[in-house]
């Protein structure tokens, strides 16, 4: 386990940097309190784990908690470019890109609750095994387990954990008919999901079992008006709704969503399926606001003890959210001017006489 203290400066020095953030530059900040030595031992530690976090993060989860709370799943990619490649930092696919990105590709767990949000867990996606692409003939690395296994590994964590949760929410990467079963039917849990154009659904039971499937992109679907159909591989029936979102510039977006508990309306169904998008500036934030990949390190221990101070900083951040009225961004935005308003006077107490009144 890391050491708690250090922990603790390690993670305000990741809130406090705009910059490159180095086992020298809080040594140097600390003023010799803390030396460079210690802070590398620190980083070098066996990683932390999704358990670690947990434990840090259980008080203020439990403090929280109730049984309309959601559970959101998702996974990010650090980008590390100039970083050598290993086992965690690796190629991956990134789908918002649409190309490949080199970088530390870990799925959350992320709790939701009065415009609160905690990690309650995470996994990485090591690359462990090295095969040759039939296609091309290269040597590429592979995980031993898909994201979709680390997704319900989470999941399945989060139960023992006793979190209360009535929701499971993820985007269209995790919707398959293997997750709805393993949420609905074992964690007895629901969810709301939504589904890719053509995905195979009958409107009715005798349907399904007869293999009579179409496309979801092909039902005349009225918006919001929900609609009790049976997936292809799923044996419960779902609510399904068509939704089109207005993007900024005008141009129109539609959405198919499926929720797990056929007595929801499209006005809760739509709110929940809201709530999705809190991952968003969670990923975000640890980037921007909590150093994620503004690390040198290079070896799988000290990449994986910087990712997880990062994630003890997003909930700093969010704790501060909760007793300052701010947001992550404004509270950073506030750190920046106080930090810039210093140097500022700083500068002019060095050489007063050359600079005016």
């Amino acid at each position: 386990m890391l050491d708690s203290e250090l922990l603790e400066l390690y993670s305000d020095y990741l809130i406090s940097s705009f910059g490159l953030t180095t086992a020298t530059g809080l040594a140097t900040l600390l003023q010799g309190s803390v030396s460079h030595d210690q802070v590398t031992r620190f980083l070098s530690e066996p990683a932390a784990t999704s358990a670690e976090l947990w434990q840090r993060v259980k008080p203020h989860v439990r403090s929280l908690q109730g049984d309309d709370g959601v559970l959101i799943i998702d996974d990010s990619i650090a980008a590390k470019p100039y970083t050598d490649e290993n086992e965690l930092i690796c190629w991956h696919y990134d789908h918002v890109q649409g190309c490949n990105v080199k970088g530390i590709n870990f799925v959350s767990a992320l709790y939701h609750r009065h415009n609160v949000s905690l990690p309650v867990g995470f996994e990485l996606v090591t690359k462990t095994d090295w095969y040759i692409d039939p296609k091309t003939l290269e040597l590429k690395r592979r995980s031993v387990l898909s994201k979709n296994e680390l997704y319900r590994s989470l999941l399945r964590q989060a139960v023992l954990n006793q979190i209360l949760f009535a929701f499971v929410l993820n985007d269209i990467w995790f919707a398959s008919a293997e997750n709805m079963r393993f949420v609905k039917l074992e964690l007895h849990k629901e969810f709301v999901m939504p589904l890719k154009a053509n995905r195979k659904v009958a409107l009715r039971q005798i349907d399904q079992r007869l293999g009579r499937f179409v496309s979801v992109e092909t039902l005349s679907l009225e918006p919001d008006s929900p609609l009790v159909i049976y997936l292809e591989g799923v044996a419960f029936p779902l609510s399904l709704i068509k939704h089109v979102y207005t993007n900024a510039d005008g141009s129109q977006e539609v959405v198919y969503l499926v929720c797990s508990d056929s007595t929801m309306s499209a006005a809760q169904l739509l709110a929940l399926h809201q709530k999705r998008w809190n991952i968003e500036p969670f990923h975000k934030s640890l980037k921007q606001n909590a150093s994620l990949t503004r690390s040198p390190t290079q070896t799988v221990n000290s990449q994986t003890n910087h990712l997880f101070a990062s994630f003890c900083g997003f909930i700093k951040l969010e704790l501060l959210k909760r007793t300052t009225g701010l947001n992550q961004f404004a509270l950073r935005t506030q750190l920046y001017q106080q930090a810039l308003q210093a140097a500022f006077q700083a500068l002019r107490n060095l050489h007063p006489k050359a600079l005016p009144a």
